[in-house]
């Protein structure tokens, strides 16, 4: 990825058809100084942060909370990036929560039909909506994504949903499979490109599966595939996990690739951060990946 033409767009939108939690993360970010710590890239524009309607947290016709506002939001991502894109910049999302990428992946397909995904995540995120415990669209967008869904859907979201083919998707990081055994829910593994757990991580396998994308693609980051013990302020933590470490070597691999379209980050709850700790570290992630993406080391994880 070329440093020049960094775009930051903010994505203030929490799953939960509230404002806080999530939905503050792209405001707090910018208050300890993400902008300022990208500036110093040739071309970064500051797009701001999108203007969303009200959320109402009530489940709507699929079964989601706040539908009317998750159909809004992926319009204008949508919108935003494929304007970024349209300029020649490289958007950087910064979240909220994860359906933020279904927008993204919907510009990016305008562009092209056939678009890939590396979904960089803790969780699998494929719950059927009228399964999902908490109505979040943030337990289903890459179900959304791969359309697993469409029957149940109203004809307001399917209209704004990308479709992309299981096989171009690698998912990265998830570890909740003994959650979704407990529930009955399908897990993906077998069904993608490419699914690596934590404790299956190497570089060869990460390797392979990033040749294996098809061009362009999108980076997505949920920032719940990091362990408890190195970023708390999230809602849905989990045991095990990625280190901080390990999480920029892979971005960073990832945004040095051929056919990286753009970048979400996501998940970042400050209420859950008094101290702004997480939002500092967070910051840091972001300015290493994107340094580190032009000084890649021959293996990421130390095998």
């Amino acid at each position: 990825m070329t440093l020049a033409g960094l775009a930051l767009i903010g994505v203030p939108t929490n799953s939960s058809g509230t404002v806080d939690g999530v939905a503050r993360s792209p405001a707090v970010l910018r208050q300890r100084g993400l902008a300022a710590a990208l500036a110093s890239h040739r071309g970064f524009t500051d797009a701001g942060d999108l203007v969303l309607p009200g959320p109402v947290p009530v489940r709507g016709p699929s079964g989601l909370l706040a539908e009317d506002a998750l159909v809004a939001m992926i319009e204008q991502v949508a919108e935003a990036v494929g304007l970024a894109r349209g300029r020649g910049w490289f958007p950087l999302l910064v979240g909220g929560d994860c359906p933020v990428f279904l927008g993204a992946l919907d510009a990016v397909q305008a562009e092209r039909d056939r678009v890939g995904l590396l979904f960089v995540d803790g969780h699998e995120d494929a719950w059927p909506p009228r399964l999902s415990p908490t109505g979040e669209a943030a337990d289903c967008e890459l179900g959304l994504a791969l359309r697993l869904f469409d029957a149940g859907l109203s004809p307001q979201l399917r209209a704004v949903l990308p479709r992309i083919d299981p096989a171009d998707v690698v998912a990265v990081g998830p570890r909740d499979a003994d959650e979704l055994a407990a529930a009955g829910v399908a897990s993906l593994d077998g069904q993608l490109g490419a699914l690596i757990r934590p404790s299956e991580l190497t570089t060869d396998r990460y390797a392979t599966a990033l040749a294996g994308l098809p061009q362009p693609w999108w980076l997505h980051t949920d920032l719940d595939v990091l362990a408890t013990g190195e970023l708390a302020a999230v809602d849905y933590p989990q045991p095990g996990g990625l280190t901080w470490s390990q999480l920029v070597s892979l971005t960073a691999t990832a945004l040095a690739t051929d056919g990286c379209a753009g970048w979400s980050v996501c998940i970042y709850n400050p209420d859950l951060d008094p101290s702004r700790d997480g939002a500092d570290a967070i910051i840091s992630y972001i300015t290493q990946a994107i340094t580190a993406s032009s000084q890649q080391t021959k293996s990421l994880f130390g095998n």
